[in-house]
Protein backbone atom coordinates (compact mmCIF):
# COMPACT_ATOMS: atom_id res chain seq x y z
CA UNK A 1 0.00 0.00 0.00
CA UNK A 2 1.79 3.34 -1.01
CA UNK A 3 2.67 6.08 1.72
CA UNK A 4 0.59 9.45 1.14
CA UNK A 5 2.62 11.09 3.02
CA UNK A 6 5.64 10.21 1.30
CA UNK A 7 6.18 13.19 -1.23
CA UNK A 8 5.64 12.82 -4.61
CA UNK A 9 7.27 13.10 -7.73
CA UNK A 10 8.74 15.58 -9.18
CA UNK A 11 6.55 17.67 -6.37
CA UNK A 12 6.73 21.32 -6.48
CA UNK A 13 8.54 22.15 -2.46
CA UNK A 14 5.97 23.90 -0.96
CA UNK A 15 2.93 22.90 0.40
CA UNK A 16 0.81 20.70 -2.36
CA UNK A 17 -2.74 21.94 -2.36
CA UNK A 18 -3.58 18.53 -3.83
CA UNK A 19 -1.46 15.30 -3.85
CA UNK A 20 -2.05 12.42 -6.40
CA UNK A 21 -0.67 9.08 -4.58
CA UNK A 22 -0.56 6.09 -6.86
CA UNK A 23 -3.85 6.81 -8.59
CA UNK A 24 -5.10 3.79 -10.49
CA UNK A 25 -8.77 4.26 -12.03
CA UNK A 26 -10.56 0.75 -13.86
CA UNK A 27 -12.96 0.46 -16.63
CA UNK A 28 -15.10 -2.40 -18.09
CA UNK A 29 -15.42 -2.49 -21.72
CA UNK A 30 -16.50 -5.81 -23.41
CA UNK A 31 -16.56 -7.75 -20.32
CA UNK A 32 -12.70 -7.02 -19.92
CA UNK A 33 -11.52 -4.97 -17.28
CA UNK A 34 -8.80 -2.61 -18.06
CA UNK A 35 -6.56 0.65 -16.39
CA UNK A 36 -7.46 3.90 -17.65
CA UNK A 37 -5.20 5.63 -15.56
CA UNK A 38 -2.37 3.29 -14.03
CA UNK A 39 -0.43 4.43 -10.88
CA UNK A 40 -0.45 8.04 -11.54
CA UNK A 41 1.46 10.50 -8.92
CA UNK A 42 1.97 14.17 -8.79
CA UNK A 43 1.62 17.25 -6.57
CA UNK A 44 0.06 20.70 -7.36
CA UNK A 45 1.61 23.85 -5.16
CA UNK A 46 -0.96 26.73 -3.98
CA UNK A 47 -0.98 28.95 -7.45
CA UNK A 48 0.88 26.84 -9.90
CA UNK A 49 -0.37 25.83 -12.92
CA UNK A 50 0.66 21.88 -13.69
CA UNK A 51 0.12 20.63 -17.51
CA UNK A 52 -1.21 17.60 -18.15
CA UNK A 53 -0.47 16.43 -21.91
CA UNK A 54 -0.72 13.42 -24.17
CA UNK A 55 -2.79 11.71 -26.91
CA UNK A 56 -6.54 10.90 -26.84
CA UNK A 57 -6.66 7.89 -24.67
CA UNK A 58 -3.79 8.51 -22.54
CA UNK A 59 -5.78 8.94 -19.15
CA UNK A 60 -6.03 13.12 -19.02
CA UNK A 61 -9.74 13.33 -18.22
CA UNK A 62 -9.98 10.05 -16.69
CA UNK A 63 -7.46 11.92 -13.84
CA UNK A 64 -9.21 15.39 -14.01
CA UNK A 65 -12.46 13.50 -13.07
CA UNK A 66 -11.10 11.40 -10.71
CA UNK A 67 -9.76 13.81 -8.63
CA UNK A 68 -13.31 15.25 -8.06
CA UNK A 69 -14.67 12.13 -7.30
CA UNK A 70 -16.66 12.50 -10.84
CA UNK A 71 -16.01 8.93 -12.29
CA UNK A 72 -19.04 6.63 -13.96
CA UNK A 73 -20.72 4.38 -11.84
CA UNK A 74 -18.62 1.24 -12.43
CA UNK A 75 -15.26 2.00 -11.93
CA UNK A 76 -12.40 0.82 -9.56
CA UNK A 77 -10.50 3.56 -8.04
CA UNK A 78 -7.08 2.48 -6.01
CA UNK A 79 -4.68 4.95 -4.91
CA UNK A 80 -5.05 8.64 -2.89
CA UNK A 81 -6.31 11.85 -4.00
CA UNK A 82 -5.65 13.97 -0.81
CA UNK A 83 -6.91 17.88 -0.30
CA UNK A 84 -4.94 19.81 2.31
CA UNK A 85 -3.83 16.01 3.60
CA UNK A 86 -7.95 14.86 3.55
CA UNK A 87 -8.45 11.46 1.31
CA UNK A 88 -11.48 12.70 -0.91
CA UNK A 89 -12.48 9.16 -1.93
CA UNK A 90 -12.84 8.54 1.57
CA UNK A 91 -15.25 11.52 2.25
CA UNK A 92 -19.22 11.00 2.81
CA UNK A 93 -21.34 12.22 0.03
CA UNK A 94 -22.19 15.63 2.45
CA UNK A 95 -18.42 16.48 3.62
CA UNK A 96 -17.71 16.04 -0.32
CA UNK A 97 -20.15 18.20 -1.39
CA UNK A 98 -18.81 20.79 0.75
CA UNK A 99 -14.86 20.31 -0.10
CA UNK A 100 -15.94 20.43 -3.87
CA UNK A 101 -16.17 24.38 -3.71
CA UNK A 102 -12.89 24.62 -3.08
CA UNK A 103 -12.14 22.30 -6.23
CA UNK A 104 -13.82 22.89 -9.13
CA UNK A 105 -13.58 22.05 -12.57
CA UNK A 106 -14.04 23.30 -16.65
CA UNK A 107 -15.10 21.42 -19.06
CA UNK A 108 -14.24 21.26 -22.73
CA UNK A 109 -17.80 22.00 -24.07
CA UNK A 110 -19.24 23.95 -21.73
CA UNK A 111 -22.80 24.35 -23.09
CA UNK A 112 -23.25 20.52 -22.66
CA UNK A 113 -22.44 20.86 -18.76
CA UNK A 114 -25.14 23.88 -18.62
CA UNK A 115 -29.08 23.72 -18.12
CA UNK A 116 -30.32 25.26 -21.51
CA UNK A 117 -33.72 25.84 -19.77
CA UNK A 118 -31.54 28.23 -16.94
CA UNK A 119 -30.39 32.07 -17.37
CA UNK A 120 -26.79 32.26 -17.33
CA UNK A 121 -27.05 34.32 -13.86
CA UNK A 122 -28.43 31.07 -12.43
CA UNK A 123 -26.01 28.71 -13.78
CA UNK A 124 -23.45 30.71 -12.27
CA UNK A 125 -25.17 30.91 -8.94
CA UNK A 126 -25.90 27.37 -9.07
CA UNK A 127 -23.28 26.75 -6.49
CA UNK A 128 -23.50 29.16 -4.21
CA UNK A 129 -27.39 28.20 -4.20
CA UNK A 130 -26.60 24.83 -3.07
CA UNK A 131 -24.40 25.91 -0.38
CA UNK A 132 -26.98 27.79 1.45
CA UNK A 133 -26.33 31.36 0.57
CA UNK A 134 -28.52 34.57 0.73
CA UNK A 135 -29.20 35.72 -1.85
CA UNK A 136 -27.59 39.25 -1.88
CA UNK A 137 -24.14 36.92 -1.09
CA UNK A 138 -24.81 35.31 -4.18
CA UNK A 139 -26.17 38.18 -6.26
CA UNK A 140 -22.73 39.43 -5.23
CA UNK A 141 -20.55 36.72 -6.01
CA UNK A 142 -21.90 36.43 -9.22
CA UNK A 143 -21.34 40.07 -9.92
CA UNK A 144 -17.78 39.35 -9.29
CA UNK A 145 -17.23 35.72 -11.11
CA UNK A 146 -18.66 37.39 -14.11
CA UNK A 147 -16.19 41.00 -14.44
CA UNK A 148 -13.36 39.08 -13.20
CA UNK A 149 -14.51 37.04 -16.48
CA UNK A 150 -15.53 40.01 -18.17
CA UNK A 151 -18.66 40.56 -18.32
CA UNK A 152 -20.98 42.26 -16.54
CA UNK A 153 -24.76 41.27 -15.28
CA UNK A 154 -26.32 43.34 -17.31
CA UNK A 155 -25.02 41.54 -20.21
CA UNK A 156 -26.40 38.14 -19.24
CA UNK A 157 -29.55 39.41 -17.33
CA UNK A 158 -32.30 37.09 -18.66
CA UNK A 159 -30.44 35.42 -21.62
CA UNK A 160 -29.74 31.94 -22.17
CA UNK A 161 -26.08 30.02 -22.91
CA UNK A 162 -27.91 29.20 -26.53
CA UNK A 163 -27.88 33.30 -26.89
CA UNK A 164 -23.88 33.31 -26.70
CA UNK A 165 -20.79 32.05 -28.73
CA UNK A 166 -18.67 29.45 -27.46
CA UNK A 167 -15.47 31.86 -26.71
CA UNK A 168 -18.43 33.89 -24.05
CA UNK A 169 -20.01 30.15 -23.04
CA UNK A 170 -16.42 29.18 -22.13
CA UNK A 171 -16.36 32.68 -19.74
CA UNK A 172 -19.47 31.84 -18.36
CA UNK A 173 -18.33 28.55 -17.09
CA UNK A 174 -15.07 29.56 -15.72
CA UNK A 175 -17.16 32.40 -13.70
CA UNK A 176 -19.17 29.55 -12.48
CA UNK A 177 -16.32 27.69 -11.19
CA UNK A 178 -15.21 31.33 -9.85
CA UNK A 179 -18.29 32.18 -8.21
CA UNK A 180 -17.49 29.79 -5.04
CA UNK A 181 -14.06 30.29 -4.49
CA UNK A 182 -12.02 27.91 -5.25
CA UNK A 183 -8.38 27.18 -4.15
CA UNK A 184 -7.55 24.24 -7.51
CA UNK A 185 -9.53 24.69 -10.85
CA UNK A 186 -9.38 21.52 -13.11
CA UNK A 187 -9.51 23.03 -16.71
CA UNK A 188 -10.50 20.09 -19.13
CA UNK A 189 -9.12 21.15 -22.65
CA UNK A 190 -10.90 24.45 -21.95
CA UNK A 191 -9.91 25.96 -25.50
CA UNK A 192 -10.04 22.48 -27.87
CA UNK A 193 -13.73 23.95 -29.26
CA UNK A 194 -12.90 27.22 -29.74
CA UNK A 195 -10.52 29.14 -32.94
CA UNK A 196 -7.25 30.38 -32.39
CA UNK A 197 -7.95 33.88 -31.65
CA UNK A 198 -10.37 33.19 -29.35
CA UNK A 199 -8.33 30.31 -27.20
CA UNK A 200 -5.79 33.24 -27.12
CA UNK A 201 -8.02 35.27 -24.77
CA UNK A 202 -9.04 32.34 -22.76
CA UNK A 203 -5.88 31.19 -21.85
CA UNK A 204 -4.66 34.81 -21.34
CA UNK A 205 -7.95 35.45 -19.21
CA UNK A 206 -7.15 32.11 -17.25
CA UNK A 207 -3.72 33.52 -16.20
CA UNK A 208 -4.98 36.57 -15.54
CA UNK A 209 -7.42 35.41 -13.13
CA UNK A 210 -4.86 32.43 -11.71
CA UNK A 211 -2.40 35.73 -10.50
CA UNK A 212 -4.88 37.52 -8.95
CA UNK A 213 -6.58 35.13 -6.93
CA UNK A 214 -3.86 32.97 -6.38
CA UNK A 215 -5.47 29.65 -8.11
CA UNK A 216 -3.81 26.36 -8.50
CA UNK A 217 -4.97 24.77 -12.16
CA UNK A 218 -4.37 21.47 -13.79
CA UNK A 219 -4.57 21.77 -17.41
CA UNK A 220 -5.31 18.86 -19.63
CA UNK A 221 -4.75 19.14 -23.61
CA UNK A 222 -3.69 17.45 -25.81
CA UNK A 223 -1.96 20.48 -27.61
CA UNK A 224 1.60 21.11 -26.31
CA UNK A 225 2.00 24.62 -27.80
CA UNK A 226 -0.90 25.55 -25.59
CA UNK A 227 0.04 24.30 -22.18
CA UNK A 228 3.56 25.83 -22.54
CA UNK A 229 2.23 29.27 -22.62
CA UNK A 230 -0.03 28.41 -19.51
CA UNK A 231 2.12 25.57 -16.99
CA UNK A 232 4.84 26.08 -15.14
CA UNK A 233 5.58 22.27 -14.98
CA UNK A 234 4.23 19.21 -16.92
CA UNK A 235 3.72 15.81 -16.97
CA UNK A 236 3.45 13.54 -20.79
CA UNK A 237 1.11 10.78 -19.60
CA UNK A 238 0.81 7.32 -22.36
CA UNK A 239 -1.59 4.77 -22.07
CA UNK A 240 -2.69 5.60 -18.54
CA UNK A 241 1.13 6.45 -16.85
CA UNK A 242 2.82 9.44 -16.69
CA UNK A 243 6.40 9.13 -18.92
CA UNK A 244 8.05 12.52 -18.13
CA UNK A 245 7.55 15.25 -15.78
CA UNK A 246 9.39 18.29 -15.25
CA UNK A 247 9.43 22.30 -15.39
CA UNK A 248 8.24 23.69 -18.69
CA UNK A 249 11.45 25.07 -19.33
CA UNK A 250 13.45 21.60 -18.83
CA UNK A 251 11.04 19.95 -20.62
CA UNK A 252 10.77 21.55 -23.72
CA UNK A 253 14.59 22.40 -23.89
CA UNK A 254 15.59 19.10 -23.74
CA UNK A 255 12.67 16.63 -24.10
CA UNK A 256 14.10 13.12 -22.66
CA UNK A 257 11.27 10.53 -23.41
CA UNK A 258 11.38 9.38 -26.85
CA UNK A 259 7.10 10.02 -26.83
CA UNK A 260 7.31 13.99 -25.69
CA UNK A 261 10.21 14.34 -28.61
CA UNK A 262 7.00 13.00 -30.67
CA UNK A 263 4.46 15.41 -29.24
CA UNK A 264 6.74 18.09 -29.93
CA UNK A 265 8.00 17.12 -33.09
CA UNK A 266 4.32 17.33 -34.13
CA UNK A 267 3.73 21.20 -33.00
CA UNK A 268 3.34 23.18 -36.25
CA UNK A 269 5.48 25.67 -36.81
CA UNK A 270 5.00 28.83 -39.09
CA UNK A 271 7.94 28.08 -40.91
CA UNK A 272 7.40 28.05 -45.03
CA UNK A 273 11.08 27.31 -45.25
CA UNK A 274 10.61 24.13 -42.63
CA UNK A 275 10.90 20.65 -44.40
CA UNK A 276 8.21 18.43 -43.71
CA UNK A 277 9.83 15.31 -42.05
CA UNK A 278 7.55 12.30 -41.99
CA UNK A 279 7.06 10.64 -39.00
CA UNK A 280 9.12 7.88 -37.69
CA UNK A 281 7.39 6.07 -35.70
CA UNK A 282 3.63 4.15 -35.85
CA UNK A 283 1.20 6.27 -35.17
CA UNK A 284 -1.29 4.29 -33.65
CA UNK A 285 -1.73 4.00 -29.78
CA UNK A 286 -1.65 0.46 -28.39
CA UNK A 287 -5.19 -1.13 -27.12
CA UNK A 288 -5.28 -0.18 -23.97
CA UNK A 289 -6.96 -3.42 -22.84
CA UNK A 290 -3.52 -5.20 -23.89
CA UNK A 291 -1.01 -2.83 -23.72
CA UNK A 292 2.44 -4.21 -24.50
CA UNK A 293 4.87 -5.31 -21.88
CA UNK A 294 7.76 -3.62 -20.21
CA UNK A 295 7.64 0.06 -21.60
CA UNK A 296 4.25 0.84 -23.20
CA UNK A 297 5.92 2.73 -25.65
CA UNK A 298 8.34 0.70 -27.02
CA UNK A 299 5.97 -0.56 -30.09
CA UNK A 300 6.44 2.98 -31.33
CA UNK A 301 9.77 4.04 -30.24
CA UNK A 302 12.85 4.48 -32.65
CA UNK A 303 15.46 3.73 -29.24
CA UNK A 304 13.78 0.15 -28.36
CA UNK A 305 15.51 -2.69 -27.25
CA UNK A 306 15.11 -5.93 -25.66
CA UNK A 307 15.20 -4.34 -22.18
CA UNK A 308 12.34 -2.44 -22.98
CA UNK A 309 9.57 -5.23 -23.53
CA UNK A 310 11.27 -7.35 -20.69
CA UNK A 311 11.03 -4.69 -17.84
CA UNK A 312 8.67 -1.01 -17.14
CA UNK A 313 10.86 1.62 -16.64
CA UNK A 314 9.83 3.40 -13.86
CA UNK A 315 10.43 7.61 -13.39
CA UNK A 316 14.05 8.88 -12.64
CA UNK A 317 15.52 12.25 -12.94
CA UNK A 318 17.91 13.05 -16.00
CA UNK A 319 20.54 16.00 -16.30
CA UNK A 320 18.15 18.41 -18.03
CA UNK A 321 16.11 18.35 -14.12
CA UNK A 322 12.93 16.67 -15.36
CA UNK A 323 11.62 13.01 -14.69
CA UNK A 324 11.48 10.43 -17.15
CA UNK A 325 10.26 6.81 -17.39
CA UNK A 326 12.36 5.36 -20.14
CA UNK A 327 15.46 2.77 -20.32
CA UNK A 328 17.17 4.94 -23.12
CA UNK A 329 15.94 8.46 -22.71
CA UNK A 330 17.16 11.03 -25.30
CA UNK A 331 19.57 12.66 -22.94
CA UNK A 332 21.72 9.67 -22.18
CA UNK A 333 24.03 7.72 -25.57
CA UNK A 334 21.81 5.73 -27.69
CA UNK A 335 21.82 2.11 -27.08
CA UNK A 336 24.56 0.50 -28.72
CA UNK A 337 26.62 3.98 -28.94
CA UNK A 338 30.24 3.77 -27.76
Amino acid sequence: MPDPSAPAPSASPAQPVLLVRDLTVRFERGGRRFNAVDGVSFAVAPGETLGLVGESGSGKTTIGRAILQLLPQGSTVEGAVLHEGVALNTLSAAALRARRARLQMIFQDPVSSFNPRRAVEEIVAEGLAIQGLPRAERTRRVEAALADVGMSREAVRGRRPHQFSGGQCQRIAIARALAVGPELIVCDEPVASLDVSVQAQVINLLGDIRARRALALIFISHDLAVVRNVSDRVAVLYLGRIVEIGTNDALYARPAHPYTRMLLDAVPVPDASRRLVPAAVPAEMPSRLAPPSGCRFRTRCPRAQSLCAEAEPQLRPVPAGQQVACHFPHDEPAPGAA
